[in-house]
């Protein structure tokens, strides 16, 4: 069964928070679970996440198994995929682009679970993680080259009479091109994961029409799944591309250079 959203723009499968608004549409209570029910489930993903590595960390051995395996496994090639793009110096960048994956590939991937939903299939999540992303790199810009040169790289960084009458342009078009990549991040995951429970959803009401016995959307959780995973894959990809644009360029000289 689908509903339909009260904007009736698309359908989507049914989560435990609209199934108790459906039945019981004069409880404030319900009525405030789903007004809120993105916030609700993305916090939810957060505390599973929480929850998830604070046991793992709990229960440490000198041989991991199981559980702590999987986390430090996770951790670990996390770490590989920042510092293979930034280098070792930089792996301080590594929790919190490791986090941002995580906590995107678990919203997404929630999705797939009957009676559950991806807030990542709502702009309204979607864009504070972009936001989060920008002003988490304008920081680091500042941090990194200090206030004068953030400036100066913000200006095109001008060194000639050229460089100097261009400076208004070139400032103009790095301030909107810094503010276009949050949008852009956010539209990007927004509109697949959207897509995607949009496709489920569909196959979902063919096949109860048809009286099908073997879902036709099965075959689509596995796409589901994959594209979780490569949706955050993106996101964090971009986000460490923005990080390293705003690096000192002698560090890039140093890497290319390998000394």
């Amino acid at each position: 069964m689908a509903f339909a959203s009260e904007e009736g723009a698309s359908m989507h499968l049914p989560n435990l928070i609209n199934i108790l608004h459906h039945y019981f549409p004069d409880s404030s209570i319900v009525q405030f679970l789903h007004d809120w029910e993105n916030v609700i489930f993305a916090l939810g993903s957060a505390v599973f996440l929480a929850a998830l590595f604070s046991v793992a960390a709990r229960r440490a051995e000198l041989i991991p198994g199981g559980l702590q395996n999987f986390c430090e496994m996770a951790v670990e090639n996390l770490d590989n995929f920042v510092t293979g793009i930034l280098g070792d110096r930089w792996r301080k960048f590594t929790p919190f682009i490791g986090t941002i994956f995580l906590y995107i590939f678990t919203m997404n991937f929630i999705g797939v679970i009957p009676f559950l939903k991806s807030p990542t299939s709502s702009f309204g999540i979607t864009f504070p993680l972009g936001l989060t992303v920008f002003f988490y790199v304008q920081a680091t810009g500042i941090r990194e080259l200090g206030l004068w040169k953030y400036l100066d790289h913000l200006a095109g960084e001008p060194r000639n009479t050229v460089g100097f009458i261009l400076i208004p342009l070139m400032l103009f078009l790095h301030v909107v091109g810094e503010f276009v990549k949050p949008l852009s991040l956010s539209l990007r995951l927004f509109g697949n994961i959207w897509g995607e429970d949009v496709l489920i959803a569909v196959f979902v009401g063919m096949g109860s029409k048809i009286g099908i016995p073997v879902p036709l959307h099965f075959p689509f959780l596995f796409l589901a799944t994959l594209t979780s995973f490569v949706q955050a894959t993106v996101f964090c990809l971009l986000t460490t591309i923005y990080i390293s644009l705003m690096l000192p360029h002698e560090h890039h000289e140093h890497e290319e250079h390998g000394g």
